[in-house]
Formats: structure tokens, sequence, C-alpha cells
């Protein structure tokens, strides 16, 4: 809320807190209930709108921004990503099964011929199609190096040399 002062996202989170849930607000007004509400509280400050109601201005961005590098540090913790790739893709149509070609290519410095090989037998998931063309390992053992490794490529990898 850019307010900070949504009723029902307020009673929504007050709910929440009921039930021992985490709370998070994100809002750009610094005095705002939500931030007293919530467990966390993340204001951007960023001044009044150019045109006064207009939040999907500053405030909207700016609520964007802070939203976007929660989604992504929130990847990176679960191991969705490989460097500065997301590598959790399931290649499900036309447009990412090429995206995951060519992530495999990225991760493992491949040709494509032998990402679209490693997907295939990887069954289109990019993750495990990476693992194997850097370890060799055929698509059962590589699963079961991930699995071992919490789903976290990075640790595969390493804990494979």
């Amino acid at each position: 809320s850019a307010s900070g002062r949504t009723p029902y996202v307020i009673e929504a989170m007050k709910y929440a807190n009921s039930l021992n849930a985490a709370t998070i607000s994100v809002t750009c007004n610094p005095e705002s209930p939500m931030m007293h509400v919530a467990a966390i509280g993340i204001c951007a400050v960023v001044g009044a709108e150019c045109i006064t109601g207009s939040t999907r201005m500053k405030s909207g961005t700016a609520q964007k921004l802070i939203l976007n590098m929660l989604s992504t540090a929130s990847m990176i913790r679960l191991g969705k990503t490989y460097e500065n790739l997301m590598v959790d893709v399931n290649a499900t149509n036309q447009k990412l099964k090429a995206r995951a070609t060519r992530i495999v290519m990225q991760a493992t410095d491949c040709s494509e011929e032998q990402a679209d090989t490693a997907l295939q037998a990887a069954n289109n998931r990019a993750k495990l199609a990476i693992l194997m063309i850097l370890t060799g390992q055929s698509a059962t053992e590589a699963e079961a190096q991930l699995a071992d490794n919490g789903g976290f490529l990075r640790r595969a990898v390493q804990s494979h040399s």
C-alpha cells in the first residue's frame, strides 16, 4: 500500500499476525499504520507524487523495485540461480525451451546441439542439463547429486569435483 493505511490490507496483516505468520509491509509512508502492524516494515520515502493521488508513478515504481529485489533474493536463497542465471527453468513451451537452451549454453560454454541433447535427456530441466554437462553425469546421477545438495546447482557442481 503506497499510503500504508489501506484498511483491508491492515486487517489482513492483523489476521496474519494472529496466526503467527510473518508479515512485511511495503509502503511509502514511514508514519503509516502498516509500518506498526507488520513485523517487518519496508518504507521507500519517495516524496509527493507529481500528480496527487497517482501512486503508480514514484510510489508504484519504488514498490515494484523493492518487490523485485525481494523476489530475486528469494530465488537466490532457494537455489533457483547459478552464477547470474535463473537456472530452475522447466521448459514447457517453445519460448521457454529456447531460453533454457541459451541458459545451458551460457552456463556450460557448450554448443547449441550439446545443450539441446542434454535438455532432452533432462526432460527440459535446465538446472539438471547444466549439471550433466559440467560433471559428465547421466540424468539419473545428476538428479541424485542435486537432491543430495538440496537442489543447489553450485553445491552439486562443487561436491562432484
